[in-house]
């Protein structure tokens, strides 16, 4: 059982930025694909942002290419979003989850493990 908890979130105004951060309890934390979904008020949740289990690889999607960057440190079980300049459109509740299985980086229904989610929400 893998533990996901996610902080950073809070305030930001357009044009700011955020890190997110998602600290795992496993100790075999770098065996998992990573990936951040975010749920807007009234919209159904939505892929974010991926990153393979052994780095070197991360994926986007496209209204977060250029401004938000993920990355692991598995030394110390965490994984990143920083989030640059920040839009209204990207308030949310922002997830972290973990997956075992290979690709299928952009579906839910992949992720075994997920976090409660930190809110994130951007003043125009």
């Amino acid at each position: 059982q893998v533990q996901l908890v996610e902080s950073g979130g809070g305030l930001a105004q357009a044009g700011g930025s955020l890190r997110l951060s998602c600290a795992a309890s496993e100790h075999t934390f770098s065996n998992y694909d990573i990936g951040w979904f975010r749920q807007a008020p009234g919209k159904a949740r939505e892929f974010v942002a991926a990153t393979r289990r052994g780095g070197g690889f991360t994926y986007y999607v496209d209204s977060v290419k250029g401004r938000f960057f993920i990355s692991r440190d598995n030394a110390k079980n965490t994984v990143y979003l920083q989030m640059n300049s920040l839009k209204p459109e990207d308030t949310a509740i922002y997830y972290c989850a973990a997956k075992s299985g290979s690709f299928r980086y952009i579906e839910e229904k992949a992720y075994d493990y997920w976090g409660q989610g930190t809110q994130v929400i951007v003043s125009s």
